[in-house]
């Protein structure tokens, strides 16, 4: 294929022509409604279910709450997703909350978004979700003690090229990857939950007699406990950041949310009462990994599924939040955000590897540095501050433009929900305790000013970065992309 100049139909970013100028390079339309279920509820299950339920017990000091945690935060996450879907009808573009914020706010509000995401967000998220997958699957071969950090931080940067590798070659293989994992984990939490049934049956409730004694009533405990359950919904948005590759998503997009979000969240509310019909809710506060231990107690001899299903889950996770974070990478590319090369598609593949190259070593380089911890402690607050201005973005669009077409409309009072619980969910903890590192991720956003004048505003690109490109065009045989006919 020779690549010709570009057309200027779309934007300075969005088409070429191939073979003569009659084929426009584009991503295929490959996920169907399968693979966006898996895609949402394959992101969604990772490490969360596993791990957190015992810091949403410690912050709210009850069983009984402690579920109401559970089923608020999959509420949220279910309103959430629906008012994305109606956004996903009316702009039929990928890249989530990127390409929303930019078409209802604007250019520089937008730039903020990718930068933060593109830098720093997606990068440790992916980063945290391969650790742990190292670290569930290398434990088996350091029985008595814990894992040596270099093994662990070797085996997540594997786990990642492995990722880049698959995600590279071809979106269909990606997906059924999803699907595959997806299947798997499900398959986990359906032992664990039916382990919890016959404990009950056999009259195993005594962590649910008195289940409210000592609730926690603080607004700042409340909305940390919301920050650990809603941090195992994760991925609720996911499908948002694929449009363009979805067959039909003006259907697909709303039927596979209503599928997925509903699944997971009965799923996790059985997956917690059945670990507090194994363990006291003291056992579960003193556990280091919730699911071990009950798969200890009840499994015995069968423990090892546990940390196997624990592995899969985070590695079909990772694949999950790398499918979606490298198109918000490719996406504020081809909008003149990032350079010209992160919107590029390979010419045979047909998947956008520049960017998922991209993504790939930002994550590298945050676990070989080991500094994303705290970074990753504070991810729910940089991604509820972006999620309230997209469902505000929504709002804005209900009452100020109700002729625009869409094919799913959400009641207004569900995304005035969300961004109540957005703007308790960002302030709450700054007035409860207020912490320095707040500060520096808000100041970390606001740093994207620097960059933003003179490389979006102004335009002023180095001449030496056209001739890179070009370059790297030819080395990893790209071409620039059009947006989907949507």
């Amino acid at each position: 294929s020779t690549m010709r100049k570009r057309e200027t139909t779309d934007s300075p970013h969005s088409s070429t022509d191939l073979s003569e100028g009659k084929e426009k390079l584009r991503l295929k339309q490959e996920v169907g409604l399968i693979s966006g279920v898996s895609l949402i509820a394959g992101t969604m299950i990772g490490s969360g279910i596993f791990m957190s339920p015992e810091w949403v017990l410690h912050h709210m000091g009850s069983p009984a709450s402690s579920l109401l945690i559970w089923a608020a935060c999959g509420l949220l996450a279910m309103f959430g997703a629906l008012s994305y879907a109606e956004l996903g009808t009316i702009i039929k573009e990928s890249g989530g909350e990127y390409i929303y914020i930019l078409r209802t706010f604007g250019s520089f509000p937008a730039f903020l978004f990718a930068y933060t995401s593109v830098i720093l967000v997606r990068p440790a998220g992916l980063a945290a979700v391969c650790l742990s997958f190292a670290e569930y699957a290398i434990a088996p071969f350091y029985p008595g003690c814990s894992s040596p950090q270099v093994v662990i931080k070797c085996t997540a940067a594997a786990c990642i090229l492995l990722l880049t590798i698959i995600n590279c070659l071809n979106v269909r293989l990606a997906t059924s990857i999803m699907n595959i994992f997806t299947a798997a984990k499900l398959l986990a939490l359906l032992v664990i939950v039916v382990g919890g049934l016959v404990l009950l049956a056999k009259g195993q409730t005594q962590s649910f007699q008195n289940a409210f004694q000592n609730t926690t009533a603080g607004i700042g405990a409340v909305g940390v406990a919301f920050y650990q359950g809603l941090w195992s919904y994760d991925g609720w948005n996911n499908l948002n950041y694929v449009t363009e590759e979805l067959k039909k998503p003006e259907v697909t997009l709303p039927r596979a949310v209503m599928i997925a979000i509903p699944l997971v969240t009965c799923l996790y509310l059985l997956v917690n009462v059945s670990y507090l019909a194994a363990m006291t809710p003291s056992e579960v506060l003193s556990s280091g990994a919730v699911a071990v231990t009950w798969g200890d107690k009840v499994l015995g001899s069968w423990a090892w599924l546990i940390s196997l299903s624990v592995a899969l889950s985070t590695f079909g996770s990772s694949n999950g939040t790398f499918f979606s974070g490298g198109r918000v990478c490719y996406i504020a590319a081809r909008e003149g955000h990032m350079p010209d090369i992160l919107s590029m598609a390979h010419v045979r593949c047909l998947t956008p590897s520049p960017a998922l190259l991209f993504t790939s070593a930002m994550s590298l380089i945050m676990i070989i540095s080991g500094s994303f911890t705290s970074i990753v402690n504070f991810f729910s607050f940089i991604a509820w501050l972006f999620y309230g201005m997209t469902i505000s973005g929504l709002l804005y669009l209900k009452i100020k433009k109700p002729e625009l077409p869409r094919s799913y409309k959400v009641p207004i009072i569900i995304p005035i929900i969300v961004l109540v619980a957005s703007v308790y969910l960002v302030l709450a903890p700054i007035i409860d305790q207020p912490q320095i590192e707040i500060f520096y991720i808000v100041l970390f956003i606001f740093s994207g000013i620097i960059l933003y004048f003179p490389l979006v505003r102004f335009k002023c690109h180095p001449r030496f970065l056209q001739r890179v490109t070009l370059h790297l065009q030819l080395f990893l045989e790209v071409a620039p992309t059009t947006r989907d006919g949507n």
